[in-house]
């Protein structure tokens, strides 16, 4: 199925570009988010009139996205959950708390899908987690879980 690029996507394509992607993907991510218009005759005429108005919107959000990333790189954020005697957690540590954490600590509102921990994070311990903030600003930071005293 052809669509046109509404925003750049990292791997996919960039804006006003008409590429052909699988029909599932399309209609279910790309048209569903706005990122993408199906490639008919008349969108490819409108898209060509907004495409400058949408490259200055993807370098405003490229701009946000550097500030953030220059802020929030290499820092470390820290995580208590509850734990077994052999230092493995009671479930994982999920995209959605690390998202809270940030915001809680520096009041930077970030996606969970843009959060992407290298590895499960599943016990206790230092992490690296990267942060896809836009197509072509990547960063990276730590998060350290620690034991969450139980009350007793």
């Amino acid at each position: 199925m052809k669509v046109i690029l509404l925003e750049n996507i990292r791997k996919v394509g960039s804006i006003g570009e008409i590429i052909d992607v699988k029909r599932g993907y399309a209609r279910n991510y790309l048209i569903l988010k706005n990122k993408a218009l199906f490639a008919s005759k008349e969108n490819i005429k409108q898209v060509e009139k907004i495409k400058q108005d949408l490259n200055k919107k993807d370098l405003e959000k490229k701009k946000e996205a550097q500030i953030i990333s220059e802020k929030l790189k290499n820092r470390e954020f820290i995580i208590q959950k509850l734990s077994t005697e052999n230092k493995e957690l009671y479930g994982s540590v999920k995209p959605t708390e690390i998202s809270k954490i940030i915001m809680e600590n520096e009041k930077f509102e970030i996606n969970p899908s843009l959060i992407q921990p290298i590895k499960e994070i599943k016990s206790l311990g230092s992490f690296r987690v990267k942060l896809n903030l836009h197509s072509e600003v990547q960063t990276q930071i730590n998060i350290k879980v620690i034991a969450q005293e139980e009350n007793k």
